[in-house]
This record gives C-alpha cells, structure tokens and sequence, in this order.
C-alpha cells in the first residue's frame, strides 16, 4: 500500500498576478522553487487561505527573485491579486519510507522573500 504524503509546500505566498489568458499553471519565482524543493511541471495543490477555494495546476518557473506568484488560465476566476495562499506537492510512499519521510516547508514573507524553512517528520 502507498500513502500520499505531504512532500513540499510554501506557506504564505501573496498572488501577484492573475492571468486568465494563459494556458494555465501557477508561475512560481525560481528562487523559492529551489528554497521549497518543488519543480517546475510538478502538481501542486493550491489553497487560497482568503476564500477557501482549493485547485490543482502545475509549477512554471518565474524569474529568479522577482516574487512572482502569478495564477494563470481558468484558475485566474477564483483568486485576485493580494490573496494569501498556500502550495502544496505530495508524494508516494510505502509505509517505511512515509516513517522516514521529512516534508519540506517555506515560509515567505509579504513580499514572497524566504523566511523560515523546516522539516515536518511523519512520525508519531
């Protein structure tokens, strides 16, 4: 049997754009890709912490250090530019590697800089 675990998440981030002429994605600056180990063309769910709406899209990667968090296509209708969100990537695992497993999360400020970074362990 494999869980699907919490593998990487942002906490925090501030939409900055909103474009609903794109083909679709969340647009993610570089740097907190690397900062938060998610990957461009990788699934994440995306929770708007303002209204509760949560979808699912894949990363694109913005310029490095510019803050961008830009929603993109048919997602662009449920969030505005200012709100608080929260990205989330989840993995498969067995049971032994799930007891093993460290999640990695990024802390941004307003403005989408990295504050904090941590593990959060699966065990109990």
């Amino acid at each position: 049997m494999l869980l699907t675990m919490l593998r990487a998440k942002i906490h925090g981030a501030i939409i900055t754009q909103a474009n609903r002429d794109y083909v679709g994605s969340i647009t993610i600056d570089t740097e907190l890709l690397k900062k938060s180990g998610l990957l461009p063309n990788e699934r994440v769910l995306v929770a708007d912490i303002h209204n509760g709406v949560r979808f699912e899209t894949y990363i694109i990667a913005g310029e490095k250090g510019s803050g961008v968090i830009g929603i993109n296509g048919a997602a662009a209708h449920l969030v505005k530019p200012g709100e608080k969100i929260i990205i989330m990537a989840f993995a498969q695992m067995t049971h032994e590697e799930a007891m093993m497993h460290r999640a990695n999360v990024l802390l941004v400020d307003a403005d989408n800089r990295p504050m904090k970074t941590m593990e959060l362990a699966s065990q109990v």
